[in-house]
């Protein structure tokens, strides 16, 4: 009897330790939700607050309307449709052509071998060390002595803000796609040169196409900090006709940004849609992106 009472209080404890670890995951678990949906709820709360001021901002406002997004929209204070069309054109360029040139890197550092390789992929490591921020007064006055000579790579232009864009992307992206092709047996290209196969026709016809997981993980990372970018195009781009929404918005704000708080959070729940869109359209990509580099790493 009494090791059978010895056993019941045993299960009885494991049952309440397995109820406490679980409360608890579903304690933390609701603090992370709160604390990541409360900021967005804050926003959409802004921009359908009738006074658009911060002085009267409230969770749950007064008469709550759209005349903040008519503002945005249609009022014509500012070009909001240019600067989100900046925003989408920028990004997408500079996702497909750092895409391009970092898969064509990353296969040769990964399937040749050369003098000054190991230096190389070093140095590309060593440069993503420091932060952007470090090089911005230099890369200013490079843009800028560039525009002297090519004014279509000079100051307040969208190929010289894509031209900064793809030097600071690449760098740790060709270190991902070369780590990813590691992975990949070399038999496969063996085979392709016994059966008479060129490097490029073993790279398009047969590596290329298992890189698609990875590939669409580096396009959408690309495209979101891209996207998302404000310091380097503020430094870059001078007239409005030529901003991206981040900057444009933060132009318009400016130093009535009490006042325009619900037309900023407006603005900003807009700009955020195509991000929304890629996640819900890609989302079964991004994942098996992910695990499957996980998988094989």
């Amino acid at each position: 009897m009494s090791s059978l009472s010895a056993i019941g209080r045993l299960r009885t404890s494991a049952r309440v330790q397995r109820r406490l670890s679980i409360g608890l995951r579903l304690l933390v678990a609701v603090i992370l939700i709160i604390f990541s949906v409360f900021p967005v709820l804050w926003m959409i709360s802004a921009s359908i607050n009738p006074t658009g001021t911060l002085a009267t901002q409230k969770l749950i406002p007064d008469n709550p309307g759209l005349g903040n997004y008519r503002v945005l929209l249609t009022s014509g204070q500012f070009p909001f449709w240019r600067w989100l069309g900046n925003s989408v054109k920028i990004a997408s360029i500079t996702s497909i052509v750092s895409l391009a040139i970092t898969t064509i890197a990353a296969y040769a550092f990964s399937r040749f071998r050369f003098r000054g390789r190991q230096l190389m992929l070093r140095t590309i490591l060593l440069l993503q060390v420091f932060p952007s921020v470090l090089a911005l007064v230099a890369t200013f006055l490079m843009i800028s002595q560039i525009g002297d000579v090519l004014p279509f790579l000079g100051l307040n232009t969208h190929a010289a803000l894509i031209l900064v864009y793809l030097g600071g992307a690449m760098g740790i992206n060709i270190w991902l796609m070369k780590g990813f092709l590691d992975t990949i047996p070399r038999d496969i290209d063996e085979s392709a040169m016994v059966e008479g196969a060129t490097d490029w026709q073993i790279f398009t016809r047969l590596i290329f196409p298992l890189l698609r997981p990875i590939l669409i993980v580096i396009a959408i990372l690309n495209y979101i900090t891209t996207y998302g970018e404000f310091v380097l195009a503020r430094v870059l781009l001078k007239t409005s006709e030529q901003y991206t929404l981040m900057v444009g918005l933060q132009i318009f704000a400016g130093a009535q940004f009490q006042q325009r708080w619900g037309v900023f959070a407006a603005g900003a729940l807009l700009g955020a849609l195509p991000i929304m869109l890629i996640y819900l359209i890609l989302q079964d990509q991004i994942v098996g992106g992910l695990t499957h580099g996980a998988v094989k790493g």
